[in-house]
């Protein structure tokens, strides 16, 4: 017996994202081998996010991630190169049915105001200009199980928004190859609605 629900999730809550336009040579790779990194003069686009799932979702838990874009021939997709979460449920679920390399980590969160994962990374939160309504989301995550691509659908409704966002990463971490470096821009959804995984 699976201590994790089925595919897919529906999952809700909010989340931060920055993005950073990193040297491909000091850019994390692709978790599948199987797809190339998208690159813009040379620089990886890579992503790093907080997420909080709260009720209905499944399972309720934080989480912090960071991707990468690829490519899979010419199609867009998204690489989950280092993610961790605070629940093994999570965690099991999601490397046995995404291939997502989910690993345990204890954060400290005061939603939308503060963010940190230890000895990995934090974020504090300024102001937020966002949509007046939800956008659409679709896209499908590219991880590697086994030597073969796996290509897991999500899709849902996002409420988006820009804002203010000071990042940092410990220089010695898992996510060192970001300390320092100032985001393009960080985005907020709040809230989201995400089905993730297969009907």
């Amino acid at each position: 017996m699976t201590s994790y629900p089925a595919e897919p999730w529906d999952l809700h809550g909010h989340a931060y994202v920055g993005v950073w336009l990193v040297p491909r040579d000091r850019a994390p790779a692709p978790h599948s081998p199987a797809t190339r990194t998208v690159t813009i003069f040379g620089r990886a686009l890579v992503s790093a996010a907080f997420l909080v799932y709260d009720d209905p979702s499944p399972l309720t838990y934080d989480e912090i991630l960071s991707s990468v874009l690829v490519r899979e021939g010419w199609r867009p997709r998204v690489s989950i190169t280092h993610i961790w979460v605070n629940s093994p449920a999570s965690r099991d679920g999601g490397r046995d049915l995404w291939a997502i390399p989910k690993d345990l980590a204890d954060f400290d969160i005061s939603p939308h105001a503060s963010y940190a994962a230890n000895g990995i990374g934090s974020l504090a939160i300024g102001r937020v200009r966002r949509l007046p309504w939800p956008v659409p989301a679709r896209f499908r995550i590219a991880q590697d199980r086994n030597g073969s691509l796996l290509l897991s659908p999500v899709i849902g409704r996002v409420r988006l928004g820009v804002g203010s966002g000071r990042w940092s990463f410990a220089p010695d971490g898992p996510l060192g190859f970001l300390s320092g470096r100032k985001p393009l821009l960080t985005l907020a959804a709040k809230p989201f609605r995400l089905i993730f995984g297969r009907r």
